[in-house]
């Protein structure tokens, strides 16, 4: 992450700051990691701390169907099912105790505020536009882009459009851009696949000076509890730091390519504690006469492997649709479905888009995720699937 400054701050931080009317500003650090990692400082009109009354408390845990699981498995995420309200609609398939992951399909803005006070979070729109307001700035956004939301990010999002969808990940650890990108200073390096120009923090708005009854939602450790605050969250009137929203466009990822096929860290866009998020976007295929674009089959032994498919044909799947994720657990080999080898051969260019994410330890189902699987999944790469599928469903 870079610096970045917006509205009025004083030149030296912890000192005292007033408003034209002689007012104080009340400053709030705003970061992780026990005062080690980034962090922002914030100026607000009033005290950050205005509780007038805790209320309802909602259990969100999501219900674990299999605990351990070998089984190769797909599920259809258009047959999620929408939700009028934003944290209704978060249906978490897959978890581990780094990270949950999972799809939203929010039709109405939010008219309360939300807080996740333990998890980073991750949003992708697959579907929709619309206005992520926070109390640092705001974030207009649009299909394939990436919402960085860390935690503790006071936010409310306003749609343009009534079909909206995302794939959503929430990360017990910052997310971060890939060390290995970065030099000792903290600037992305030439190899890097995406550079600072790329990334786009809040536009700052004015602040709002406001007393009242705001509803802000927090959630922690699987809970979500109704806290009413006396003025509004967004009266920030300056801040700087490291340490704030952001998007990142999958269409702005530069890929790396080869003369033979590279593997899956090539396309990283983000790291954290455990798991990593790769993007695959369009690209040229290798280009050694001999080269086979397919992947060759591999056995993930140290992690599992998902995959959110959200434009394009994937040359490597049979019978792919939008919005559908498959996960291949460590362990299990996996690759091309029968035909995706050969046809790929003398291809030179691909459309296709998809997140990934690797997490190192292995994942839980839930049964939200039961719902829309396709139980057909795990034995797609016979040579005639189909005459075996139908036999095993009339058993």
């Amino acid at each position: 992450m870079r610096y970045f400054s917006a509205g009025h701050i004083p030149p030296k931080r912890h000192t005292v700051f007033k408003s034209p009317k002689d007012t104080f500003y009340y400053e709030q650090l705003f970061g992780t990691e026990g005062f080690h990692g980034i962090a922002s400082l914030l100026y607000h009109t009033h005290r950050p701390t205005q509780i007038k009354s805790i209320g309802n408390v909602k259990d969100v845990s999501p219900k674990i169907a299999v605990d351990k699981n070998v089984t190769p498995r797909m599920f259809k995420g258009m047959n999620v099912s929408p939700e009028l309200d934003f944290l209704d609609s978060r249906k978490i398939l897959m978890l581990n105790n780094d990270l949950k992951m999972g799809l939203a399909k929010p039709q109405e803005s939010m008219d309360y505020f939300y807080k996740n006070a333990e998890c980073d979070e991750l949003l992708f729109v697959h579907q929709g536009s619309g206005i992520l307001k926070t109390f640092l700035g705001n974030l207009e956004f649009s299909i394939g882009d990436y919402l960085i939301i860390p935690r503790g990010t006071i936010y409310q999002i306003e749609f343009f459009t009534k079909d909206n969808v995302f794939f959503v990940l929430e990360s017990h650890s910052p997310i971060y851009t890939p060390k290995r990108y970065r030099n000792e200073f903290g600037q992305l390096l030439e190899h890097s696949p995406f550079c600072e120009r790329d990334i786009q923090g809040p536009d700052f708005q004015p602040p709002k000076d406001e007393k009242g009854d705001f509803l802000i939602k927090v959630k922690k450790e699987n809970q979500i509890t109704d806290f009413i605050y006396a003025t509004h969250p967004f009266d920030v009137v300056g801040w700087d730091g490291y340490f704030y929203p952001y998007k990142f466009n999958i269409k702005n990822f530069e890929p790396i390519t080869g003369r033979l096929h590279l593997p899956p860290p090539v396309h990283q866009n983000f790291e954290a504690h455990n798991f990593v998020i790769c993007s695959f976007v369009a690209r040229m295929y290798d280009y050694h006469p001999l080269s086979i674009p397919a992947p060759y089959n591999h056995s993930n032994i140290d992690s599992d492997e998902v995959l959110f498919y959200t434009e394009g044909d994937f040359m490597s799947r049979n019978h792919i649709d939008l919005m559908d994720f498959t996960l291949h657990p460590g362990g299990i080999v996996h690759g091309p479905h029968p035909g995706a080898m050969e046809r790929s051969i003398g291809k030179k260019f691909t459309e296709e888009y998809a997140v990934m994410v690797d997490p190192f330890r292995p994942l839980k189902i839930t049964e939200e995720a039961l719902k829309v699987e396709d139980p057909t999944y795990a034995f797609s790469w016979l040579d005639e699937p189909e005459n075996f599928v139908q036999d095993r469903l009339q058993e």
